[in-house]
C-alpha cells in the first residue's frame, strides 16, 4: 500500500515522500483500518522537522499523521465491539502514527464508531483537537455552567471546537482572535470576543474562572492577570507541571528540572490559589465517543480549512505550515491508488 513517511528531518519537500510499505494484520487488541480520511497538525510538523528529537528520536522512514476516519477492515483477537464494515475514527497512539496512508493497524481503545451525519473527512478534523479541549476543560478543569472561561485563537483548530465545547457544558465563552475572525468564532457561539488587534484582553477582563491558554509563552503568565482567585489555568503550550510530568511517567532527575523550570508560573499560581495543568492529550476512545455523540446531535460542528487528495498531500502540509487556517486540514485517502 502507499503511505506518506518522513524519510529525514528537515523540511516539507525534503522530508516527505510517498513510500510503498507492507499491509499488517492486526495483534491482540488491534483492529485494521481502511483510512479515508486523515487530519493533520502542528505537532506532525514538529516531528518531521526534528523539534521533538530529544523526547523521542525516530528511527526514520515513519509514517505521518495521528488523525483518521475510515473502515474496519479486520479485528485482533481480544476485539469484540468492532467488526468488518464499522466506520470508525480516532486519534491514534504514538505507536501507531501514520494515517497519511491507504490503511493502519490501530490500538481498539483508541478507537470509537464515527458519527453517521459526519463524513469521513469531517469525522477525521476532530480526535486531536476535540480530544484536547475535553481533557483541557471538562476532564483537568472541571469546567462548569455559568462560569467564564478565556480561549485563545478562537479561529485555529484548537479554539473552534474549545469554543463549541465550552457552550455545550453552560459557560460563557470569551475569546481573542484577529479582526478578520471576530464575526466567525461569534457564530461558533462565543459570548464575548476580543480583537486582538484592536484590543488588550488584559484591560478588559478579570475574574475569570478557567483560561484555556492554547499559546504559551507570556500568554501563560498573563493568565493569572485575569484569573479570578481559585481559578484554574489549563495549558497546551506552556511549561510541563509536575503533576503532569509524573503523570507522564518521566523519570525522577527530569521531573526535578520540570519543577524548577516550572517555578515562576506555579508562584503565580500559589499567589491566586489557583490550579496550573499543562495538559497533553492522550488518545481515549471513551471519551471519543462522548464527542461522538455530541457531534451526532448537532451540538458541535466540525470547522474544517481545507481538503486535499491524498496524492496532493504533501501540499496539505504546505498549506498547514504557512497559513494560519481556521479549523482542520484535512487529506482525503478514499479511492486514492
Amino acid at each position: 500500500m502507499k503511505a506518506l513517511q518522513i524519510t529525514q528531518y528537515g523540511d516539507i519537500d525534503s522530508s516527505l515522500a510517498f513510500q510503498e510499505v507492507d499491509v499488517l494484520e492486526p495483534g491482540a487488541g488491534e483492529v485494521l483500518i481502511k483510512i479515508h480520511a486523515a487530519a493533520i497538525n502542528p505537532v506532525d510538523l514538529m516531528v518531521m522537522r526534528g523539534d521533538l528529537k530529544a523526547v523521542k528520536k525516530l528511527n526514520l522512514p515513519v509514517g505521518i499523521g495521528r488523525d483518521l476516519s475510515g473502515e474496519v477492515v479486520s479485528v485482533g483477537s481480544g476485539v469484540s465491539e468492532y467488526q468488518t464494515g464499522d466506520a470508525v475514527f480516532a486519534r491514534v497512539g504514538e505507536d501507531h502514527v501514520g494515517t497519511v496512508a491507504q490503511s493502519l493497524v490501530v490500538d481498539a481503545s483508541h478507537l470509537a464508531k464515527k458519527p453517521e451525519n459526519l463524513s469521513h473527512e469531517e469525522s477525521a478534523s476532530v480526535p486531536l483537537v476535540g480530544l484536547t479541549s475535553y481533557q483541557a476543560l471538562i476532564q483537568v478543569a472541571g469546567l462548569k455552567k455559568g462560569e467564564k472561561v478565556l480561549i485563545h485563537a478562537g479561529s485555529g483548530g484548537i479554539g473552534s471546537v474549545a469554543i463549541q465545547l465550552a457552550k455545550a457544558y453552560g459557560a460563557y465563552v470569551i475569546t481573542t482572535t484577529s479582526s478578520d475572525n471576530v464575526e466567525w468564532v461569534r457564530k461558533l457561539g462565543a459570548d464575548q470576543v476580543i480583537d486582538y488587534k484592536k484590543e488588550n484582553y488584559l484591560e478588559l477582563l478579570s475574574g475569570i474562572d478557567v483560561v484555556y491558554d492554547t499559546l504559551g509563552n507570556q500568554y501563560t503568565k498573563e493568565a493569572f492577570k485575569v484569573l479570578k482567585q481559585g481559578g484554574r489555568v489549563v495549558s497546551i503550550a506552556g511549561v510541563l507541571d509536575p503533576q503532569s510530568a509524573r503523570e507522564l511517567g518521566i523519570n525522577w532527575l527530569l521531573r526535578k528540572l520540570i519543577r524548577l523550570r516550572s517555578g515562576p508560573i506555579l508562584k503565580l499560581a500559589k499567589q491566586k490559589n489557583a490550579l496550573y495543568r499543562m495538559v497533553i492529550m492522550q488518545p481515549n476512545g471513551d471519551q471519543l465517543r462522548e464527542l461522538a455523540a455530541l457531534y451526532q446531535d448537532k451540538i458541535l460542528s466540525p470547522v474544517i480549512d481545507k481538503i486535499y487528495p491524498f496524492e496532493q498531500s504533501i501540499a496539505a502540509f504546505s498549506h498547514l505550515n504557512t497559513k494560519r487556517a481556521k479549523g482542520k486540514v484535512v487529506i482525503s485517502v478514499g479511492g486514492s491508488t
